[in-house]
């Protein structure tokens, strides 16, 4: 089962996510936490043990702290988790930077979800 936290200030992410990973989760191919925030995501990943979560999927674009000062922190105190950061298309200033800091892979904006199921597999073997 691939342990996977989805990290994304926008509320209708979640439902989203439930419904193109249907299958998967029902399956116990995947499994999904969410967080609205990278504060939220940074409070969830302290209470966890090694390996709960196998990577995190992050917007780079968030109120208060971006997916970028996230990749940054969790790359500085979890390094063995994946980081996958989503990007609005054309983003190239964030995408650099992101590489930068350490993400293991980008994601653009509409999610391609048979793609990013791949990714996903791929990344995490």
């Amino acid at each position: 089962m691939i342990k996977i936290l989805v990290v994304d200030d926008e509320t209708d992410v979640e439902d989203l996510f439930r419904q193109r990973f249907r299958k998967e989760v029902r399956d116990n191919d995947f499994h999904f936490n969410f967080a609205n925030s990278a504060e939220q995501a940074l409070t969830f990943l302290s209470t966890l043990n090694p390996f709960d979560i196998v990577l995190i999927l992050s917007d780079i674009n968030m109120p208060g702290m971006s997916g970028l000062q996230l990749l940054q922190i969790v790359k500085e105190k979890y390094p063995l988790l994946k980081v996958m950061m989503v990007t609005a298309y054309g983003d190239v200033t964030n995408l650099e930077t992101a590489q930068k800091a350490g993400a293991d892979d980008f994601v653009t904006k509409p999610v391609d979800f048979p793609s990013l199921k791949e990714r996903i597999k791929s990344l995490t073997v």
